[in-house]
């Protein structure tokens, strides 16, 4: 793609190694990923201007360290509704959550703007001797399999971590003076959207469901934009043998002559595949006899630490898929056991807090969408659920009906209930319920009264062998500050229980 030069005529810069000096970049949005960019053009010697919608004291401060440096700020809805009128843009780079039909974005592309995320900047400004990429999206798993990936490549010896929609911004990671051998990037269908050239070793789409249907304008621009992933894999494709839409976004993808696809089963695999045969994670894509042998990668013994009740199928599948990605890279049998042996699960993902009188309480405040929280709660027998939430539209019937055989009880938040009682009055009538009323959550004291009652609630429901588990399928906005919040007031509801702690 070619860049208009400061002052002149268009010149071709190449990638990767893009030189953005003298470059005026408009950056859109200044959270994480945001301040990455500005500081990391910035010093490159481009010239910067960050717009945000937002103008806080907290914003103000943040960017009064760049201002400092010479980037340029302006907040406030106002400047986010056109382009800048005082001066030329040569590119934009935008935050993930601008949505496409935002009226800058629009503007930029009328006028031949390039706009790109900043995992596309990242690409194209990393040397050619950078790291290698090894790319994980879906709609749930991500943030699990990407930490399980960064553990097995550690305990290879290498150089590695995990960034993008976790940890580190990828521009950080992709220009770190000390340099990576491997980057494991999450990335989300947003990041995705305006993202052309990723050039992964390696990469998987672990699974599509109806999620941010909003922001994409449809299931198929959505699925469309986890399929980038793809775009010029030089190695391995990854697909889950169970999700049809995975196997089709391998077929579309245009990659490297000579990158195959490699899926994943919780079943015996065939052949180019990764499965589980008699408790043991095998793999009969990555060695050169996979027509007559299967390479022992691990067993579930190794992945028992990860819950009260072991492994459920959806952490064995994000075990294959980080396996999966690390032999394309190389990494031997061993290290592939020894990093799942040595991985422990993340804050708020499936994160067992107390057994409490026989009962475990785990906090899956992450599961925000129906089939996060499908996946949560196959991972248990008996589970009295702690769900609700803002719902955003989706349809609860088939996870109610596909779970209502494993609920002892459920507990539900959310300011708008219908949703999920609508669904539990048709598939789980039988169910005990408990309505949390929502009152008025506005305050500190008021979410966490909220969640006390809840955990109260679920207590009452549980018998010793049951798992009180907060999966809410459901975002948490209309009465948290974020799932994170959701997730902490939980845990602290659940420490102040009384009883014996296991």
């Amino acid at each position: 793609m070619s860049i208009a030069s400061p002052g002149g005529p268009v010149r071709e810069r190449s990638w990767p190694g893009l030189d953005v000096s003298g470059l005026r970049i408009l950056v859109t949005g200044f959270g994480v990923s945001g301040y990455a960019i500005a500081d990391q053009t910035m010093q490159r010697g481009a010239q910067v201007l960050v717009v945000e919608g937002a103008d806080t004291p907290q914003l103000r401060e943040r960017a009064r360290i760049l201002e400092v440096l010479g980037v340029e700020f302006r907040l406030g809805s106002d400047h986010t509704r056109q382009l800048p009128q005082d001066r030329e843009i040569d590119l934009v780079v935008t935050s993930p959550g601008w949505r496409p039909d935002q009226p800058l974005l629009v503007a930029a592309q009328a006028a031949g703007i390039p706009v790109w995320s900043e995992v596309e900047l990242a690409r194209r400004m990393q040397a050619a001797d950078g790291p290698v990429w090894l790319g994980i999206t879906g709609t749930n798993g991500k943030t699990t399999t990407v930490t399980m990936l960064e553990s097995m490549l550690v305990q290879a010896g290498l150089r590695a971590v995990a960034c993008g929609n976790v940890g580190l911004p990828v521009i950080e990671a992709a220009l770190d003076p000390e340099g990576f051998d491997v980057l494991a990037l999450e990335l989300s269908s947003f990041q995705l959207h305006w993202t052309e050239h990723l050039d992964c070793e390696a990469a998987v789409v672990l699974n599509v469901s109806a999620d941010h249907l909003d922001w994409h304008g449809g299931a198929a621009a959505y699925a469309a934009a986890k399929g980038r992933i793809f775009e010029g894999v030089r190695t391995a494709c990854v697909y889950s043998v169970a999700d049809p839409v995975t196997r089709e976004l391998v077929e579309e993808a245009d990659v490297v002559e000579g990158a195959r696809a490699v899926g994943l089963t919780l079943g015996p695999p065939g052949l180019s595949e990764l499965g589980l045969i008699d408790g043991v994670l095998v793999d009969r894509a990555f060695l050169a006899e996979r027509r007559s042998a299967a390479a022992e990668l691990a067993t579930l013994e190794d992945l028992a630490h990860l819950g009260p009740q072991g492994a459920g199928p959806h952490l064995v599948l994000d075990a294959l898929a980080a396996a999966a990605l690390a032999r394309a890279h190389g990494v031997e049998p061993a290290a592939i056991r020894d990093g799942l042996r040595a991985y422990r699960m993340g804050s708020h993902r499936a994160q067992h807090l107390a057994t409490i009188d026989g009962i475990d309480y785990v906090d899956d405040t992450k599961a925000t969408n129906p089939a996060a929280a499908a996946a949560s709660l196959r991972s248990a027998e008996r589970v009295v659920w702690v769900a609700g939430g803002d719902a955003k539209g989706a349809d609860l019937g088939p996870l109610i009906a596909a779970v209502h055989d494993r609920l002892v009880g459920v507990v539900l938040l959310g300011i708008d209930a219908d949703p999920f009682t609508t669904a539990l009055s048709r598939h789980a009538p039988e169910i005990p319920l408990r309505r949390i009323d929502p009152g008025e959550t506005g305050d500190d004291p008021g979410r966490s009264r909220l969640m006390e009652e809840a955990v109260q609630a679920a207590r009452s429901l549980a018998a010793a062998g049951d798992v009180v588990l907060l999966a809410p399928a459901a975002a948490s906005i209309d009465q948290f500050r974020d799932y994170a919040e959701r997730g902490d007031l939980f845990a602290a509801a659940v420490t102040r229980l009384p009883g014996e702690r296991a």
